[in-house]
């Protein structure tokens, strides 16, 4: 092996240490990352918690009981396989991290079931590496059901709320 192997590997090894502190510190249950050196050259790595693998569980926002025979008020279509993540208008998390429901404790939520939002207008934060990002409306509509809970650890693609 050549010095510059030598050292690329003790990079590579010291990269995955970071990525299982990174796991470990801000709670994930997996992190995938490729790490390109040239065209034909690079790393390609996984690191998942062991044991076994729980989906956290969603809280869902009770539904306001309906007036009998309103059409007026007849309920949004159910997702077909009762997934809220395959419902018409779920808005999914961009990225793993920690679900705000609110700017900061205390404060009024961005959003409550049954606002009417407009299309960019901030739903909620997801804290991913200390950064805080704003999770926009991706259309206008109503807001049926909230998925998530304040505080609370979200996946990659997990649904956060329903927009109709």
């Amino acid at each position: 092996m050549t010095d510059e192997t030598d050292a690329t590997r003790a990079s590579d090894v010291a990269f995955i240490k970071a990525l299982a502190e990174l796991l470990d510190k801000n709670d994930l249950t997996e992190i995938q990352v490729k790490r390109e050196y040239s065209d034909h050259d690079w790393l390609n790595v996984r690191v998942a918690r062991g044991g076994v693998m729980m989906q956290p569980q969603m809280q869902f926002a009770p539904q306001a009981p309906m007036a009998p025979h309103s059409p007026s008020l007849a309920p949004s279509a159910p997702a077909p396989s009762g997934d809220p993540s395959d419902a018409p208008g779920a808005v999914a998390s961009p990225m793993v991290g920690t679900v705000y429901l609110q700017a900061e404790p205390g404060s009024k939520p961005f959003v409550s079931v049954g606002d009417q939002v407009t299309e960019g207008q901030t739903l909620l934060i997801v804290e991913a590496m200390k950064t805080m990002n704003q999770i926009p409306a991706p259309r206008a509509g109503t807001v049926k059901r909230i998925l998530v809970e304040d505080g609370a650890p979200v996946e990659y693609g997990a649904p956060l709320m329903i927009i109709e």
